[in-house]
């Protein structure tokens, strides 16, 4: 039967179609009646259904590395956790939850840290992607409110996208402001790196790292002296601090800014103008706007400017942030961060007495908790002597990965709960706990636009595994607050979940779920999507006291010149087709196929003079870490800057951990890592010979200097490089009948295991010459009976190399598109799309679509 929920990803908050077809497997469609994406999804959502098999499933309890039933591991950690408190007290214990949680989970945790443990040391990685905005909207608004809807973009005559690579980090928005382009609106991107989404621009500002606030500065001071400012609006509804404006007389003139973030003045002067003239304007913000060390400022300067041009509550009209994690505004309305209490409220006496009230909470917070970079410093301290981590991976995705790592290593007692057996951090846990995985989970997210929508279980709960809430409600219960957590089901948290959120709330707080709290069980789980304050602030009423939003005055700080031992600037980031650590995307053969190894993408320039060569490797260094990356040599990158994903860990590859690279340094208002802006450097690393190794079942991974896990049909491919004897990877081959061939001029050994007549395995290696393509040698683990070529790598007769796969969601690779483009003389992308279907399901790849019809050494014209 089918089944509908929500999507697992990114905030967009797509709705999903999900129909099992199998013990462990389902078919994915996009739901049309889901307002978010009306039936469209992106190459993840589209193949979600690749990921809910049980490879590599927690499926048990596990003490140590002993299995344990549920009653031994709950007491277990009730009872270190209780001992913990009553010997160091309750500031000695910390949660580190996840944008992965469903609210539900989220407010059973948040309660149980905040009302009866008695502290607020409950942070969450949504920390590492949107705290900053957070922090920006309390500031300007008085509460966090994402003041837009998706809507806004159908609206809008100019979108400007800051800090967003928004065609692959949220492809079905990004196809939304594509339509509304096609039909006149103009689009402009601000981004150091020349994206794909850039290229698709009216204009793309390749803005100096860390000068955005001088940017949006002196737009603010332009759009005055064009007389572009509501002063109605300001009069009636914004308070302004005393000299804001003669704040911005000195450095944010035209030419002052485009010296400071290495702009051509022209193309500012065209976006300051374009901005000036155009009311309707959603100016839509993500990670490369919050993960700064002056991310609050900066989501400031950009509110700033649409507050004093009257463009908020208005259709088409708004700051627009864009939230990473397909429940991170879940986790913000029932206080999953450590700076907030509950239902939007703050730590304010007289809302921790309200809450207190609500919850019958013994042992109230009465201020925030350690943030996240903070939190596994005191971790490493010994202050912190008990953490729970849930739904989280950070001894891969926090800054200085190693140094939390070393924390969890030291710390007394380490809880993970968690889908995956093993992961980079549960192999510091004393007691793993096995959590309901995306297709068993029941319950309510919320995406960046505010609209609340289901996610249902459409499998079984596999093994022993439970859902979040209802391991943290039995530990609660079991530390001596039974009545306060007898949840029978995920509709009795969400009801009180809307009581509180309008206990005592008089219109102070715009979040507020009124008449949700009487929804029985049935309505509850027929419960359709729907947006709390449809739209916000249209009367002009925000969330201060006095009802009026507040400028922030907010100044362009000096940004850090190079060092002769770093003289590059690191960015992190994502790729079009993963998330966070790969434990869920990991597991899909279409969706390694866009990026399969981990690339650190370099200027030409910059190559040419550290001799770095496209496709050879090079180490990334910082004054924490260093890690291995293959080299892409691109244009699309400053001269001095590099950029590299994050989804790699030391289960998946030898190189590519990012996460060990950037400064655990923070933002001083939101406690967001600035992960954006490292001093690094980068030098080429040599090999002795390269090759990769295809096996049916799994191995560990190989012990060389360059290896990559990458997913394919039916088994797994690592590619490799590294030094001295490359005989030692045979011992990763598995039994079986061997035939080998050699060729000892080029040093290449080619090596298959045959078992039962079928491919088990095949390991080629060259120092000198050159490699087949996989796809043929790959698609022979399917195959009943071996080909006679086989160690030849290729079919009898001629084979075609479709190329590097372009388009995921249909699995269609480079040299297919453009001997297709070649031979239908096409012109246009809809025209691809007609022929082979590249570019019609998501559309994240319509961007490289559309650079392979442009004519060879053509560039966008901006």
């Amino acid at each position: 039967m089918a089944v509908k929920t929500t999507c697992a990803y990114c905030g967009v908050g797509c709705g999903i179609v999900a129909t099992p077809t199998g013990p462990r497997t389902a078919t994915i469609a996009g739901d049309p009646d889901h307002p978010a994406n009306g039936g469209r999804l992106c190459s993840k959502g589209t193949h979600l259904g690749e990921t809910v098999g049980l490879d590599g499933r927690l499926l048990h309890p596990m003490i140590g590395r002993k299995q344990a039933t549920w009653d031994k591991a709950l007491d277990l950690v009730a009872k270190r956790f209780r001992d913990t408190i009553a010997q160091h007290g309750p500031d000695s214990v910390a949660f580190y939850v996840s944008g992965q949680l469903l609210t539900e989970d989220y407010y059973v945790a948040n309660k149980l840290m905040k009302g009866f443990i008695g502290s607020a040391n409950i942070d969450t990685n949504s920390r590492l992607c949107m705290s900053s905005a957070v922090a920006g909207h309390l500031r300007a608004f008085g509460e966090d409110v994402v003041p837009a809807n998706y809507s806004d973009l159908d609206a809008a005559d100019l979108i400007v996208l800051v800090g967003s690579n928004t065609a692959w980090c949220h492809p079905i928005v990004y196809q939304r402001i594509r339509a509304r382009c096609d039909t006149g609106a103009k689009l402009v991107v601000i981004d150091p790196r020349r994206t794909e989404t850039a290229d698709e621009a009216d204009l793309h500002l390749p803005v100096k790292p860390g000068t955005d606030v001088a940017l949006m500065n002196g737009l603010l001071a332009w759009c005055r002296d064009a007389g572009a400012l509501d002063e109605a609006y300001i009069d009636s509804h914004v308070a302004v601090p005393d000299g804001f404006w003669e704040q911005l007389a000195e450095g944010y003139d035209l030419w002052s800014v485009a010296k400071t973030c290495d702009l051509p003045a022209a193309d500012l002067r065209r976006f300051y103008e374009l901005f000036a003239a155009t009311p309707r304007t959603v100016t839509m913000f993500s990670q490369g706007i919050n993960q700064s060390l002056t991310g609050t400022d900066q989501v400031n300067a950009i509110v700033n400017v649409h507050l004093a041009t009257g463009r908020i509550g208005k259709p088409g009209a708004a700051p627009f942030s864009i939230t990473g994690q397909p429940n991170a505004m879940g986790g913000r309305e029932v206080g999953g961060l450590a700076t907030t209490l509950a239902a939007h409220m703050d730590f304010a006496p007289d809302n921790v007495a309200r809450v207190g009230r609500f919850w019958a909470a013994p042992h109230m917070a009465t201020a925030p908790g350690l943030k996240a970079v903070d939190l596994f410093r005191a971790v490493g301290e010994g202050r912190v002597k008990a953490v729970w981590i849930m739904a989280t991976n950070p001894a891969v995705s926090m800054p200085d990965a190693d140094r939390v790592r070393a924390a969890l290593a030291d710390c007394p007692f380490v809880v993970v709960s968690d889908v995956i057996a093993d992961t980079d951090t549960s192999a510091y846990a004393h007691v793993r706990l096995p959590a309901a995985a995306w297709g068993e989970k029941d319950g309510t997210v919320t995406n960046s636009e505010r609209v609340i929508s289901r996610q249902r279980a459409f499998l079984p709960l596999p093994g022993d595994a439970k859902p979040d809430w209802w391991i943290i409600s039995q530990v609660a219960q079991r530390m001596g607050w039974r009545s306060a957590f007898a949840y029978d089901r995920p509709a009795d948290i969400w009801r009180e979940h809307c009581r509180l959120s309008t206990y005592q709330n008089d219109g102070a707080r715009r979040f507020a779920l009124p008449g949700h709290a009487a929804r029985g069980n049935a309505e509850y789980d027929a419960m359709q999507p729907f947006r709390w304050d449809e739209t916000p602030f249209a009367d002009g009423g925000f969330s201060t006291p006095d009802g009026r939003a507040r400028m922030v005055a907010v100044a362009q700080k000096p940004v850090a010149g190079t060092l002769d031992a770093w003289p590059m600037t690191l960015n992190t980031g994502r790729y079009r087709d993963q998330w966070h650590t790969m434990t869920r995307t990991g597991l899909s053969p279409k969706l390694a196929r866009h990026r399969e190894e981990p690339l650190v993408e370099v200027h030409p320039d910059d190559a040419t003079r550290l001799g770095i060569a496209d496709g050879g490797l090079a180490r990334v260094a910082t004054p924490q870490g260093d890690s291995l990356y293959r080299a892409q040599v691109t244009p699309t990158q400053r001269p001095g800057e590099l950029f590299v994903p994050i989804h790699w860990t030391d289960r998946t590859a030898t190189g590519g951990r990012s996460g060990r690279l950037p400064r655990p340094l923070t933002d001083p208002v939101s406690g967001q890592p600035g992960f954006k802006a490292t001093p690094a450097r980068i030098a080429a690393v040599a090999s002795d010979w390269r090759g990769f190794l295809i096996v049916r079942d799994e191995t560990p991974r190989p012990d060389c200097q360059w290896a990559t896990r990458v997913a394919v049909p039916c088994g797994t491919v690592w590619d490799l490089a590294g030094n001295g004897d490359a005989a030692k990877l045979d011992a990763l081959l598995p039994r079986g009948e061997r035939i080998e061939a050699i060729d000892a001029a080029r040093g290449t050994r080619r090596i298959a295991i045959l078992r039962d007549g079928r491919l088990a395995a095949a390991l080629f290696v060259t120092r000198d010459g050159s490699l087949p393509p996989r796809d043929w040698l790959v698609a022979q683990l399917a195959e009943a009976s071996t080909a006679p070529t086989l160690l030849a790598g290729r079919a009898p007769g001629v084979q075609v190399d479709r190329g590097p796969i372009v388009c995921a969601c249909f699995d269609i690779g480079l040299n297919t598109i453009l001997t297709t483009i070649a031979d239908q003389r096409l012109t246009d992308v809809a025209a691809i799309g007609k022929a082979i279907g590249a570019g019609t399901n998501c559309g994240s790849c319509r961007p490289a679509l559309a650079k392979l019809l442009q004519p060879k050494g053509s560039t966008h014209a901006a």
